[in-house]
């Protein structure tokens, strides 16, 4: 049996060790105040956090079958106001020599320059790349919007895509300037919108002539919201302001999609190509919803895999479904330093083709330090052969009407 002396001794030590249980928390939240206090405060856009994460990393050097990128931008306007580009002469981005030996490296049998420009500006592209190298860059056409003013404008248009069909362009490109930047004055006034019917006869004329149109409409939701703390895009906004259609005169994104709708649904035999994944890759049900309506929609996954990759099952799920419409497509842009989600070079395809092919997890969207567009990272679909040939190249060839 224990003594009490013994039972007093153990009960003194239980109550002090209690005590300096007790008083251990005040001491420790005292020395956590004095270490914060002594923290400078930290600029977000100097926050850079390393993953302690351990998780598989897979180099995916070149993709497993040959690309068709349909979406670059190796030449732009060499005058533009306001958002509209206003000359048919092109500033050269990069020339196919330092262009080939990355696509060599990474397996990209074709680039497709969106902005190939119209009259002798596209003359001129299509003689240094395409008809140069062919079969390794195709070009596409623009509007001319420098001459809307002009009375008969539908007319002038029509046969201007004419011509730079007979040339060999592969298409027509819309940017963002229709229901974004062009207005009724061409740079003031009102914004002409998208289903606009001045631009019936251009529609219609591509239709007849089997040129898909790769039309971006909109942006990424979070540009038509406020600029606050609650904007999960809020350095990218911060970092180009002008990306911004909150407020003024601009329409809704809702708005923009609306209209979009009603263009395609007037013109059911012209095939259109609507990228960034239908210009709303943070809501797949909507563009689905839009791919079961509209069967002569596709869409590309250009400077979108960071949606689509944070999002992973569902992704996969789309992929499935509609595996015969989902092109490859990049955004890249040779020397395009300030955007590095889609800046030509290995890295970036090497990122592309990590995202399609393996189940990696939680990696870096862009090749950049600080993710451009939000801060997360993305996973793997570990898309089978069977979807990746189709997402590579063959959806392309058969829109294109190209051999790969």
């Amino acid at each position: 049996m224990i003594s009490r002396r013994d039972w007093l001794r153990s009960l003194g030590l239980a109550i002090g060790a209690c005590t300096q249980a007790s008083a251990s928390p005040d001491a420790t939240a005292e020395a956590r105040s004095q270490a914060s206090s002594n923290l400078q405060p930290l600029p977000l856009g100097e926050y850079q956090p390393r993953s302690m994460l351990h998780a598989r990393e897979t180099s995916v050097a070149r993709a497993a079958f040959p690309v068709v990128d349909v979406h670059t931008h190796i030449t732009v306007s060499a005058k533009s106001k306001n958002g509209v580009a206003l000359s048919a002469q092109r500033t050269y981005l990069g020339a196919p020599n330092e262009l080939l030996p990355v696509m060599d490296r990474k397996n990209i049998h074709a680039m497709v320059n969106l902005t190939g420009g119209y009259d002798e500006g596209l003359a001129e592209v299509l003689k240094r790349y395409d008809q140069a190298f062919p079969g390794r860059f195709y070009s596409l056409t623009e509007p001319c919007y420098s001459r809307f003013l002009e009375p008969d404008y539908p007319r002038i248009q029509t046969d201007a895509i004419e011509r730079a069909h007979q040339a060999g362009a592969k298409g027509l490109k819309i940017l963002k300037t229709l229901g974004l930047y062009l207005r009724e004055n061409i740079t003031s006034g009102r914004l002409v919108r998208i289903d606009d019917a001045r631009f019936d006869p251009m529609w219609d004329v591509c239709g007849q002539l089997n040129m898909p149109v790769a039309i971006h409409v909109s942006d990424p939701i979070a540009f038509f919201t406020p600029t606050d703390r609650f904007n999960e895009r809020y350095e990218e906004l911060s970092n180009h302001p002008d990306w911004s259609f909150y407020g003024r005169d601009f329409p809704s994104n809702a708005e923009l999609l609306e209209a979009r709708k009603r263009m395609i649904a007037r013109h059911p035999k012209t095939q259109f190509l609507v990228l960034h994944v239908g210009n709303f890759a943070e809501n797949l049900d909507n563009v689905s919803e839009n791919l079961d309506r509209f069967p002569n929609m596709s869409v590309d996954i250009a400077a979108r895999i960071g949606e689509l990759g944070r999002q992973p099952r569902r992704s996969r799920q789309f992929f499935d479904r509609y595996q015969d419409r989902i092109l490859f497509g990049t955004d890249a842009t040779p020397h395009g330093d300030a955007f590095p989600q889609q800046i030509f070079n290995d890295k970036l395809y090497e990122i592309y083709y990590r995202f399609l092919e393996t189940e990696d997890e939680y990696f870096d969207y862009a090749p950049a330090e600080v993710p451009p567009q939000g801060r997360w990272r993305i996973y793997g679909l570990g898309l089978p052969n069977s979807i990746l040939e189709k997402i590579y190249n063959r959806n392309a060839a058969r829109l294109l009407q190209i051999n790969v």
